[in-house]
């Protein structure tokens, strides 16, 4: 069974080398809806596969980390991620271009990270990533699966190479959550919410 939980953010950022000049050459935002599709052949005690009030917790966070935040491609002019740096609080840099393929890519090694340091305590079993759906515009999205965000032919993502700016780790509910999933650190779900 696939379950769906919708998350939305606000971001800016430019895509360089795309076809279109507006979005290669100029800072620009939009308002993002990610689906996050789990999967499992289990349910847990609840009669669910992974309770929607779990993932309130640190996958939403982290998506929320993206909201209100310009987002750079380390391999970007220097300058421009310097002056970006300077000028914005909340900011995030990646090792891939900020497209909506490869949001869904970053994304689903974030996803993928925090289910594989979660304790489960309520029954839930062999709960898995499906896929992520990075919509961009009303009319056009990204759907990411394992195979795409292991892919060397779409360019390697570590999450050692993704950095969150010191606002935005400090927005998130354990202010040590970026280094607790870099060190795969076992985070246990509460029995309650």
């Amino acid at each position: 069974m696939i379950i769906r939980k919708l998350f939305k953010f606000e971001n800016a950022h430019i895509v360089r080398n795309c076809s279109t000049t507006r979005c290669s050459e100029n800072i620009h935002g939009h308002s993002y809806k990610v689906e996050v599709l789990l999967e499992s052949n289990y349910l847990d005690n609840g009669q669910m596969v992974y309770d929607f009030g779990l993932t309130k917790r640190y996958i939403k966070e982290l998506i929320d980390g993206f909201d209100h935040a310009i987002t750079l491609w380390s391999d970007d002019d220097s300058e421009y991620i310097k002056d970006m740096k300077k000028h914005s609080s909340r900011w995030i840099e990646l090792p891939v271009s900020p497209s909506a393929e490869q949001f869904s890519r970053v994304i689903f090694l974030l996803v993928e990270r925090v289910l594989a340091c979660t304790g489960m305590v309520n029954g839930e079993r062999e709960v898995k990533l499906h896929s992520i759906i990075v919509h961009e515009t009303e009319t056009g999205y990204a759907q990411g699966f394992k195979e795409d965000a292991y892919s060397e032919l779409m360019g390697r993502i570590e999450l050692e190479d993704i950095r969150f700016s010191k606002q935005v780790q400090s927005e998130w509910s354990d202010s040590k959550l970026w280094s607790k999933l870099l060190n795969k650190t076992s985070m246990v779900n509460p029995k309650k919410i």
